[in-house]
């Protein structure tokens, strides 16, 4: 597939009338060609037109027709082969392996949206029927949907360069939700953007929908990223990255006539909780599975444990030891830029020079450029809740030990974290009683709760929570993974007293689409009733 170096407006290749902008491979900080041409904010103005001239066909796609869709994206990114892995490779330094796996959530996920479509439960179609017999006021009849909020603006990750980003799980559950998208690409990842663009563009033409339901935009990030916010045409926006980029983005929407809802996540430590009980087995295991989770892809991961809470005494000593000698034997990973190399050295050095923290242990600089020493510092569960430097999050590998030495201890500094994506708890059975009441203090902090494992690695499904109250996230009561993300981009309308010839598909009194309907309050499943009629009737 070739690179054009040009945005993708609704399936037009355009050339910006801006500047010029290059990748880098952050192993060698070498330039990658070719040159993207940055649009300018007028010609931004095409790509939010495109996508509302979209939306009134795109929101009300048949289920199968829009099921479809997204398994055609899923289909045109795997057609792409190992060209996507090697460029994504180049722009990212991220080991193939490692881009393989995302390429397949990453399809994988636009599969399960496309059975969810089908299935059509998102919609949440509840019916009240007419009771004008009722007294002492008669009801009417009143109907109520989920409906599309209208173009979304999504924002690529740096981290995710296929995961969360073009075809990623903003693009994916807002398309799922008959949402049109205007992508902002990364620019540090341009060329992996505009492969999978092309395959979305793609499926867009082939599923003959209109072409305004994607765009694929190259701008300077802060200036052509606001303007997008700003646009209008866009109603929601779909974020992930830093905390201050991430604020900006709330406040331009928030200061908007019409503002609207960003759902961005930004930051978090993920801390772990070791119990005693946790100590009393392999420790040396214990350590390299908790070094291992701060070290994979360079630490560059939200779900990254940047903090540990383990026990003071001699069992606590023993684990620390172990995991100085875990983090020694490793080697520093290229990370995604050098700028992000920057700020981890930055972090790391504030961190290290910090009163009474101390270093854990480090591993030695990679063999490429931006790969440095990965490192684990320590400090005491008093020291962590006085001292809000200890409480900054560092974007790479790097993770902070806290000794405690009572579940109180561990309650209060619980209370004290900002919000979290996740939090994990190493326990055995007898640790029960000291972790119960640890768990409501997490609920208001975090948006999953684990037990024995770690938090990285997030599934993709249904139950899954990728979210959690702010700085986490901007919206406490959402998740960006799992298809409840695709709830994010709907609201409900409600329809009283409509004739049937007027009432959207999913509400007629015939089901035409076969959903899963909430009628009287009470869950009705698409086609039981016909299926108990005819078991009736072969019975009779």
């Amino acid at each position: 597939m070739t690179l054009t170096g040009r945005s993708l407006i609704a399936g037009q290749a355009v050339a910006g009338d801006g500047k010029t902008a290059y990748a880098f491979n952050p192993a060698t900080n070498s330039q990658l060609e070719p040159g993207y041409t940055l649009l300018t904010e007028d010609q931004l103005k095409d790509a939010t037109a495109a996508a509302a001239a979209a939306y009134p066909s795109f929101s009300t796609l048949d289920p199968e027709t829009h099921a479809r869709f997204l398994e055609a994206i899923a289909e045109n990114i795997e057609a792409i082969g190992e060209e996507l892995v090697t460029r994504a490779g180049l722009e990212t330094g991220l080991p193939a392996a490692r881009l393989q796996g995302e390429r397949a959530r990453t399809t994988g996920q636009l599969r399960l949206f496309a059975g969810v479509v089908r299935q059509g439960d998102f919609r949440g179609v509840r019916i009240d029927p007419a009771l004008p017999d009722r007294a002492p006021l008669p009801r009417a009849d009143i109907r109520q949907r989920q409906i599309p909020l209208g173009p979304v603006a999504v924002f690529g990750a740096s981290n995710f360069p296929l995961a969360f980003s073009t075809a990623g799980g903003d693009t994916a559950s807002a398309l799922a939700a008959g949402c049109p998208v205007v992508f902002k690409a990364h620019n540090a990842h341009p060329g992996t953007g505009e492969l999978v663009g092309q395959a979305i563009a793609t499926a867009v033409r082939d599923t003959g929908l209109h072409p305004g339901v994607f765009s694929l935009i190259y701008g300077p990030g802060s200036s052509i990223g606001q303007a997008l916010v700003a646009d209008p045409a866009i109603k929601a926006v779909g974020f992930t990255g830093s905390q201050s980029a991430g604020i900006a983005l709330m406040r331009t929407a928030a200061a908007r006539p019409e503002p609207i809802p960003v759902y961005a996540e930004m930051s978090s430590l993920n801390p772990v909780f070791v119990f005693p009980g946790a100590l009393e087995g392999d420790v040396d295991a214990l350590a390299r599975q908790y070094v291992t989770a701060v070290t994979g892809s360079s630490g560059q991961l939200c779900t990254s444990p940047g903090l540990l809470f383990a026990p003071a005494g001699a069992a606590g000593d023993a684990f620390a030891a172990a995991v100085g000698r875990a983090v020694s034997s490793c080697a520093g990973q290229t990370m995604l830029t050098a700028g992000i190399a920057g700020s981890w050295n930055a972090g790391a050095e504030a961190l290290g020079s910090a009163e009474n923290v101390s270093v854990v242990g480090q591993g030695a600089e990679g063999a490429t450029k931006n790969a440095p020493a990965p490192a684990i510092f320590g400090t005491s569960v008093a020291e962590f809740v006085s001292n809000p430097v200890l409480h900054q999050e560092i974007f790479g590998a790097a993770s902070l030990v806290i000794r405690y030495s009572t579940t109180e201890e561990l309650v209060d500094a619980a209370t004290r974290l900002e919000g979290q994506l996740t939090a994990s708890l190493q326990l055995t059975e007898a640790d029960y009683p000291a972790a119960a009441p640890l768990i409501p203090a997490l609920e208001q902090k975090v948006g999953r709760i684990i037990v024995n494992g770690w938090p990285t690695g997030v599934e993709v499904g249904h139950a899954m929570v990728h979210g959690g109250p702010f700085p986490a996230t901007s919206d406490t009561r959402t998740t960006s993974v799992g298809t409840l993300a695709i709830n994010r981009f709907l609201r409900p309308v409600a329809y009283q007293n409509l004739p049937q010839e007027l009432l959207p598909a999913p509400l007629q009194d015939p089901n035409p689409w076969r959903l899963n309907r909430r009628i009287d309050g009470v869950v009705h499943i698409a086609g039981a009733e016909e299926a108990a009629t005819e078991k009736a009737e072969v019975n009779a």
